[in-house]
C-alpha cells in the first residue's frame, strides 16, 4: 500500500499582481488555497481581498478556503501577546483554536489535496507561515514547501537557514523565532500594513 502523500505548500502574494500569483497556483498545481491572514483584505492591492479571491479563484479550478480566524498571525486574543505587544508563538500554539485549526490542515493533507496555505508576505521566512506554522507541521511529519519571493520552492530548513544567516548557532535565534517581527496589539486592526 502506498503511503499518503503528506506535504503542503506555502506563498504570500506581497507585490505580486494577481495574475503573477495565478500562474504560480497553476505551476505548483495548487487545488486548496487556504488564506490564513487574520483580517483577510489588502489596502494595497484589492485584487487580494477575500471576496475578490472568492469569485477568481473559482475560475482557475481553486478553491479558497478562510482559516484566518484559527491560524491568523494577528490574533484577537490579547493573551497570545508578550509585554512589548508581539505575538508570543509559544502561547499561540497551545490555544484551542490554533490547534483546532492545524488539525484541520493535517486531515486535509491526509486527504491528498494539493493545499497552499496563503498570507501577505513575499518572503516567508518573514511570515509566521514559516516560523509558526511550518515549524509545527515539520515537526509532525509534513514537508512543507515555501513558495519564495522569486517563486521557487525552499524548504522549511532552508527558511532556518535564511533566518539564522546560514549559521545554527546564531545567538539569540531561538527567541527570536518564538515571536512575530513586529508588534501588533496597538495596529493589529489596519490590514495588510502590518500582516505577519
Amino acid at each position: 500500500m502506498e503511503k499518503a502523500k503528506s506535504e503542503i505548500y506555502t506563498i504570500g502574494y506581497g507585490n505580486r499582481n494577481i495574475d503573477e500569483f495565478l500562474e504560480l497556483l497553476d505551476k505548483y498545481r495548487i487545488v486548496y488555497l487556504v488564506d490564513i491572514r487574520t483580517s483577510p483584505y489588502s489596502r494595497f492591492n484589492p485584487d487580494f481581498n477575500k471576496h475578490a479571491l472568492k469569485n477568481v479563484l473559482p475560475h482557475h479550478g481553486i478553491k479558497y478556503v478562510y482559516m484566518g480566524d484559527s491560524l491568523g498571525g494577528i490574533p484577537k486574543d490579547e493573551s497570545v501577546y508578550s509585554n512589548d505587544g508581539k505575538v508570543d508563538y509559544e502561547k499561540l500554539q497551545k490555544k484551542d483554536y490554533f490547534i483546532s485549526g492545524i488539525a484541520r490542515l493535517e486531515k486535509a493533507i491526509t486527504q491528498e489535496l494539493s493545499i497552499a496555505i496563503m498570507c501577505s508576505e513575499l518572503k516567508p521566512e518573514n511570515c509566521h507561515r514559516s516560523k509558526l506554522i511550518g515549524k509545527i507541521l515539520t515537526e509532525r511529519g509534513v514537508t512543507v514547501m515555501h513558495i519564495d519571493e522569486n517563486g521557487d520552492i525552499i524548504t522549511q530548513d532552508e527558511i532556518w537557514l535564511r533566518l539564522d544567516k546560514g549559521q545554527y548557532s546564531f545567538p539569540g535565534f531561538e527567541k527570536t523565532a518564538q515571536t512575530s517581527r513586529k508588534k501588533y496589539l496597538e495596529v493589529r486592526d489596519d490590514g495588510d500594513q502590518y500582516t505577519e
